[in-house]
């Protein structure tokens, strides 16, 4: 709902589309729901930022794309430097990260070909400006076959929708949206699910939520398969877990806070927990090899962060302190050290990268 409305207006944008939908076809998925609102909500402005609903690390600072476009020049070195070779990042917010990683390379005379795979119309204009060489997709299949890949999906995996399914007095059920009049809501919806649930969870008390994204699963197997095709490295870099669990994870972000993900459909940014345990499953069976996960500070730590905040407060005195601030939320187990994490798949021959035992 527009935040100008007043108190019995009639619902516009999204919220009105999607009361029309259920009122018409009756409710929706859960997966329906969310992949319908981030679209709107990504194409709406540029979320990112202080003024914006949310901040990414690369956002918060460039050491965080710098130690990126280190792992990604290590691999380059380490596999020969190849000729041809392609950076690829899904989801670049601003460009942020992609700027910071290429000037890195480039320090290691590392260019790559520069490929961003971005819906959102807001922010492949604000991408031109920090990336002005790239080319841009609205997926891998654009992306030559031609040459390794060397890809970068930082909280990206997050907002890919996620089905829900919840164990109900008559058995699993798929949980879908529907709107009571006042509000959307999640229920169990009538579409049985008893045969999608693993044998160890059929018995689960009644309530218990599971949860899976069909979307994140069919990126990481396209990767494991041209990776496996041509050679290269992914860097998954997101929140999650890594263990098996149960629940929704589903939140909405906005102005920074934690809001009602059923509230304002399209007006806040939903995400849900990465299942890292998929990732692994999906680069065994893709015949790629997968390392990790591992808590994101450790990973940078294990790439030299600190030394590089030092050089950075050390030659900039006056910021010191925010470059140390900065350092401190990237990195530390109370902020986004360990609830953030990195995996990574690596095609036949290419090394085991730093931060997961490689040499560095």
């Amino acid at each position: 709902m527009d935040e100008t409305e007043g108190e019995g207006a009639a619902p516009q944008g999204l919220e009105a589309v999607f009361r029309r939908l259920i009122g018409t076809t009756g409710p929706i998925s859960v997966a329906h729901y969310m992949a319908e609102a981030n679209a709107h909500y990504y194409n709406r402005a540029d979320p990112l930022g202080t003024t914006g609903d949310f901040i990414t690390a690369p956002e918060i600072s460039q050491m965080f794309g710098e130690m990126i476009g280190l792992w990604l020049a290590d691999q380059w070195q380490q596999a020969g430097k190849p000729a041809l070779c392609h950076y690829v990042e899904f989801g670049p917010g601003r460009g942020t990260l992609a700027a910071d990683a290429l000037r890195a390379m480039e320090q290691f005379g590392f260019r790559p070909k520069v490929h961003l795979i971005e819906g959102s119309t807001a922010l492949r204009m604000a991408q031109k400006l920090s990336v002005p060489g790239a080319t841009w997709h609205d997926g891998l299949d654009g992306v030559p076959r031609e040459g390794p890949l060397l890809i970068v999906a930082n909280e990206f995996l997050d907002a890919l929708p996620v089905r829900q399914i919840v164990r109900t007095e008559n058995g699993w059920r798929e949980r879908v949206v529907v709107h009571n009049g006042e509000r959307f809501l999640p229920v169990a919806g009538a579409r049985p699910m008893d045969s999608v649930v693993p044998a160890e969870l059929a018995d689960s008390p009644e309530g218990t939520i599971l949860e899976s994204s069909p979307a994140a699963a069919g990126m990481a197997y396209e990767i494991a398969a041209r990776l496996k095709a041509q050679g290269g490295a992914a860097l998954f870099i997101d929140y999650g877990y890594a263990e098996p669990r149960t629940g929704s994870t589903l939140q909405a972000v906005r102005a920074h806070r934690k809001v009602d993900p059923f509230a304002d459909p399209g007006l806040a940014d939903l995400t849900a927990l990465v299942d890292f345990p998929q990732l692994k499953r999906i680069a065994l069976a893709g015949d790629v090899d997968c390392h990790g996960p591992v808590g994101q500070g450790d990973w940078l730590m294990a790439l030299g962060i600190a030394q590089r905040a030092a050089v950075l407060a050390k030659g900039q005195p006056a910021k010191a302190n925010e470059i140390m601030t900065a350092l401190d939320r990237l990195v530390s187990p109370e902020q986004m050290g360990t609830l953030f994490k990195v995996i990574a798949y690596r095609g036949p021959g290419w090394p085991v990268g730093a931060g997961f035992g490689g040499a560095f």
